[in-house]
């Protein structure tokens, strides 16, 4: 007769049905064991938000300062009331003088990001602590995800993504005009450049977006016979590694973009030219 060896107190076979009761987690009363400077990056991504968070809401209150001949400002576009100061776009509707035009625009941009797949990670660890770091204990008792109010809204993502690629197509559309001179030249100023670069970086970031990703390849069940779309799929994967990174490069060089235009609407100092 052959010995089996004993079975630990406690263990489960994978794949067995076992009425034994499993080993509990370890009881460790500290918050974590981690001895490096974990909380350094949610500081980080609590002090860029909040900077970021106050100058939109300033500028965007400001209502001033957005339009340089031929530069508007990302915040302020498209420009859709009758009391703009740039024409790049058709006035839809006479708004309320005491309300800017950026409040209408920023609301696209704002739920595209608070809804963003990263962004949600980045807040709730840093502004909820939930968690706030890998091996880190949250000071919340339960978990209920995003079923109930007002993490259900997190749900509306995709719709917001359409919204932010239409915002992108108009701010490319700035971005030619504005190659476009007073007297109906070509000419190529710094604010041109600036422009560029935000509007590139912009398409990067939405392209990047988890639901741009689906939208694309999430329901096809054979990619062979959809090479085109494959490939599409295939680009915008590459783009979603790095969908972190762009999220925050979006953040300045908007900021960038509407700092600039307001330096030189204000006279500041003047658009370099490089070419007219």
């Amino acid at each position: 007769m052959t010995a089996t060896a004993p079975r630990r107190t406690g263990a489960v076979t994978p794949g067995r049905g076992t009425s034994e009761t499993p080993p509990r987690r370890a009881a460790i009363a500290a918050r974590t064991l981690r001895t490096d400077r974990w909380w350094l990056q949610p500081l980080i991504t609590v002090v860029v938000l909040v900077l970021f968070i106050a100058y939109s809401t300033v500028r965007a209150f400001q209502n001033a300062h957005y339009f340089s001949e031929p530069y508007i400002s990302p915040f302020y576009s498209p420009c859709i009331t009758t009391d703009c100061e740039g024409d790049t776009f058709p006035e839809l509707f006479t708004g309320p003088s005491w309300i800017s035009p950026a409040i209408y625009i920023l609301v696209v941009p704002l739920g595209f990001r608070l809804t963003c797949y990263y962004y949600r990670k980045a807040y709730y660890r840093a502004f909820w602590f939930s968690p706030p770091a890998c091996a880190v204990a949250e000071p919340h008792t339960k978990y209920t995800g995003e079923t109930r109010f007002p993490l259900l809204g997190q749900n509306l993502h995709r719709y917001f993504f359409y919204a932010a690629v239409l915002i992108s197509v108009i701010n490319s559309y700035d971005a030619i005009k504005a190659f476009e001179t007073g007297d109906g030249e070509f000419g190529i100023g710094l604010g041109n450049l600036v422009l560029l670069g935000n509007v590139i970086a912009l398409w990067a970031y939405t392209a990047s977006c988890h639901s741009c990703r689906s939208i694309i390849g999430g329901r096809l069940n054979h990619f062979s016979e959809h090479p085109v779309r494959y490939k599409l799929w295939g680009w915008v994967s590459r783009l979603n590694g790095k969908h972190m990174q762009l999220a925050w490069l979006t953040l300045g060089t908007l900021a960038l973009t509407d700092f600039y235009i307001m330096a030189v609407s204000a006279g500041w100092f003047s658009d370099p030219r490089i070419i007219n």
